[in-house]
């Protein structure tokens, strides 16, 4: 399946000056006159819940940030099973590596919500390179932070239970989609499934459906559907830091 250049629905013309997420991202680096070079290179485009931002294994023509959205990075194996590997938010770059590795996409990436995705292509991101070597050291410290991030997660699947893995990706989910009801309670709207969901904790459904039973046996929780209610989150907040201190 090829990639097309800009894809997406329709490009969206936003500045680069005006863009909220640029604070967190490795293009805060950049001053006037690369900030313009930027803006005029780049596309915007509009993503619906469901579609494919790039392809595994294409060829990689530039680097994606998130301007706004949540996006999931799909792997999959040579029998086509594909799992999630991991989740880009606001402000997070997609593609920097295979650009930097010249490989191809490591993944497929596609829209859990409706997300804008603001696309630079290779020869814009190499001149913006040479004209600020500084950009190229905060892509450095993201790789490091990325590299810091994985051994942590590397550390959790052994050292957290299931139960304290899957309350830590509640909290994470918490801060994207979780609202505070009138009787103070949050409702968190997951963007993903439990098929997915266990692919992030690296364990089956299976497993995940238990935990999530115990969670709402003790009150912790409770899951209806995508739908998942929090009454307090002093205990799901425990749940993790409990096995932590162990």
């Amino acid at each position: 399946m090829s990639l097309p250049r800009h894809p997406g629905n329709g490009s969206r013309k936003t500045s680069c000056f005006a863009c909220q997420s640029r604070a967190r991202s490795e293009w805060c680096e950049l001053k006037d006159d690369d900030l313009a070079l930027l803006n005029q290179a780049k596309t915007a485009n509009l993503y619906a819940p469901g579609q494919v931002i790039f392809y595994q294994g294409n060829p990689c023509l530039g680097i994606y940030c998130v301007e706004e959205g949540t996006v999931a990075l799909r792997k999959s194996d040579a029998h086509g099973h594909s799992v999630i590997s991991r989740l880009y938010h606001t402000g997070s770059t997609m593609g920097y590596l295979e650009y930097f590795a010249g490989e191809p996409y490591s993944g497929t990436a596609e829209a859990l919500v409706p997300s804008r995705i603001c696309f630079i292509d290779r020869a814009a991101v190499r001149r913006l390179l040479e004209h600020n070597p500084n950009l190229g050291f905060r892509f450095l410290r993201r790789l490091a932070t990325d590299l810091r991030d994985a051994e942590q997660t590397k550390l959790d699947l052994v050292a957290l239970p299931l139960r304290a893995r899957l309350a830590h990706l509640l909290l994470v989910l918490k801060e994207r989609f979780g609202e505070v009801d009138e009787d103070g309670s949050i409702s968190i709207e997951l963007p993903i499934s439990r098929q997915d969901i266990a692919a992030l904790l690296g364990v089956r459904p299976e497993s995940v459906s238990r935990s999530i039973r115990q969670l709402e046996q003790d009150r912790v929780a409770k899951f209806h559907g995508r739908t998942v209610i929090v009454p307090d989150l002093d205990p799901l907040l425990d749940e993790l830091e409990t096995s932590r201190a162990r």
